[in-house]
Formats: C-alpha cells, sequence, structure tokens
C-alpha cells in the first residue's frame, strides 16, 4: 500500500470527517436540550469540539482498520453517542423525532455549504488539488452519514424517528429491536444490502438535491 497516498486521503479527509461527527452530534444534543433534556448539555456533550465526541474505536481504529484490511474499498466508523434521556422529552414520542432528525439534517446542511465551497473554488478558477479533494470528500462524507443514519432500524436516527412515527404497538415492537440493530446493519452492509438498496438511491437523491440548490450560484460564476 502506497503510504504517501493513505496521508494525502487522512489528510483531505479529516476535517470534513471531524466536521461531520463533531456538528453531527452536537446537534443531537442541542435538539434534545431545546426540547426538555439537559443530559447532554450537562455532559458537555453540547460543543463543537471534536474531542468530546471522538471514541477511540469507532472513530479512529475501526476505519483505519477497515481501510487496510480492504484496501479502502470499505470504511465505516461511529462518534460516541450523545446520552439523550427521552423521558425527560416534554413530549417523548414526538419530540423523538426532532432530536433524531437533528443529526442528519446537520450532515445535508453541511454537505450543501461544501459543495458551496466546491463550486466557488471552480468558479472562481482554483487549481489547487488538495482544497478540491477537500470540498468534494465534504460533500461525500456528509451524504454517506446523512444517508446511512436515516437507515429505518434502531439505533440509527432513522430507526429512532421511525419508532416515533408508529403507532404505540407498531413502535414497541420495532424498539425491541435496537439490542441487536447495530448487528444486523452490519449484516446488511457487508451483505451489500443497505449499499445497493438504500446508500446509493439515497445519496443520488441528495446529489439532486444539492445541484438543484446550487443552480442559481453555479450559473452566477459561469
Amino acid at each position: 500500500m502506497d503510504i504517501s497516498n493513505l496521508i494525502q486521503t487522512v489528510l483531505i479527509y479529516a476535517l470534513p470527517v471531524l466536521f461531520a461527527i463533531t456538528v453531527h452530534e452536537a446537534a443531537h444534543g442541542y435538539a434534545a436540550r431545546h426540547y426538555g433534556d439537559n443530559t447532554a448539555y450537562m455532559l458537555g456533550r453540547i460543543t463543537l469540539n471534536p474531542f468530546k465526541h471522538i471514541d477511540p474505536v469507532g472513530t479512529i481504529l475501526m476505519p483505519l482498520l477497515l481501510y487496510f484490511a480492504t484496501s479502502g474499498a470499505f470504511l465505516f466508523g461511529y462518534a460516541k453517542p450523545v446520552p439523550v434521556n427521552f423521558g425527560h422529552l416534554r413530549n417523548p414520542k414526538r419530540d423523538m423525532v426532532w432530536v433524531a432528525l437533528a443529526g442528519p439534517a446537520s450532515n445535508f446542511v453541511q454537505a450543501a455549504l461544501w459543495a458551496v465551497l466546491l463550486v466557488v473554488l471552480v468558479g472562481t478558477g482554483t487549481q489547487e488539488r488538495f482544497f478540491l479533494e477537500m470540498a468534494r470528500a465534504g460533500v461525500l462524507v456528509n451524504l454517506v452519514m446523512w444517508a446511512f443514519n436515516l437507515f429505518p432500524l434502531p439505533p440509527l436516527d432513522g430507526g429512532r424517528i421511525l419508532v416515533g412515527l408508529l403507532p404505540w404497538k407498531q413502535a414497541h415492537l420495532l424498539s425491541r429491536v435496537e439490542p441487536w440493530g447495530f448487528f444486523i446493519v452490519m449484516a446488511l452492509v457487508l451483505a451489500g444490502i443497505v449499499g445497493s438498496l438504500w446508500l446509493r438511491p439515497l445519496m443520488s437523491l441528495g446529489y439532486g438535491a444539492i445541484n438543484l440548490l446550487l443552480t442559481p450560484l453555479t450559473a452566477l460564476l459561469r
């Protein structure tokens, strides 16, 4: 494996990944506080300090091991989850939806902002490959996080959103999957089901939406 390429890839992705996980987790905490739960605030997790959200295994060790093991073909990682006591929310079932949605929504906004940066760099004739690749990485990383976290199975955000939207009986049944949800999702990822039936279609939709949003800016810079 080319070490210089690995170092360059890490440098290109480092800032987008740190912003993506930090803002994602802080958004959960902020939304929870807004709807009545101060747990994350009391623990100092509503912060843009990335070190508060980094999980040594999930954020650093696992992605690196997977990168080497698969030659960069498959990457997965996670941040330290923001603690939320759903019982403290003013309307737990309804507010759970907004708290869960806050994380993926923050990633979609970040993807759009990185796309704005990319359009501006290209439109102004910037030739610096490092910054162009970082902007592209920012769009990709955040769209992957947005789409993946919306997968409708607890403990992912999409699963919590679905629990909040379903009638009580069905919501209770789905919530019982949570202890095994992570392993089920990983099995579906390794089988290629999540990638082909969920990630790719949703990311195509995300790229299309961002391109549509940036049409006026792109036209202005031509």
